[in-house]
């Protein structure tokens, strides 16, 4: 996984509340443990609508997905935040994501931002025009387009993992020395 620590980013909004994890990436996608699934994100409502946001010029190269609330409810399905990560995506911004798809992106190197109604609306008008946005990981800050600075939570353990690039099995093998150590004592 690429660390995640100041980046600024192309945004890209998709202004709908509710969006599961089956519109993220259709099941037909679902066969294989494949990562390299970023043609699948979105990939009917981008074929049934030559105007969905994803279809748009200024949507092209997009890192800063601004979603609408409850983004990525229903099943959890890992393949989705796969197609996020291979389509570029490095965060979302919501007012909510459901707790399996945000633990989802965490492990695979997104960092959800939950921000309140008023910045989500600003981030949302900002997102239709594909503007760019600052995140600061380390400072835990998310800089608008207008220049307002908000602050986010994360936890402290998905946090060191995205600033140092780890999943869950590369924070493991970080600390190998430490684990042979303790089975060589005992």
């Amino acid at each position: 996984m690429d660390p995640i620590k100041t980046f600024k980013g192309t945004s890209v909004a998709i202004p709908i509340a509710n969006i599961d994890t089956d519109q993220i990436v259709p099941a037909r996608y679902l066969k294989g443990t494949e990562k390299k699934l970023g043609h699948a994100f979105f990939a009917d409502w981008r074929a049934a609508d030559p105007n969905f946001p994803l279809n748009k010029p200024g949507a092209k190269g997009a890192s800063i997905l601004v979603a609408g609330d409850n983004y990525g409810c229903g099943s959890s399905r890992e393949h989705a935040p796969w197609a996020m990560a291979d389509y570029g995506i490095r965060a979302v911004i919501s007012t909510s994501v459901a707790d399996i798809h945000r633990g989802n992106c965490l492990k695979n190197g997104i960092l959800p931002i939950i921000v309140d109604e008023a910045t989500h609306q600003e981030a949302l008008a900002a997102g239709e025009k594909n503007e760019v946005f600052e995140v600061d990981l380390p400072n835990q800050t998310l800089k608008l387009p207008s220049g307002k600075a908000v602050k986010f939570q994360i936890d402290p353990f998905s946090k060191h993992c995205l600033v140092k690039g780890l999943d869950e099995l590369g924070y493991l093998q970080s600390h190998a020395e430490k684990v042979l150590a303790y089975e060589k004592a005992r």
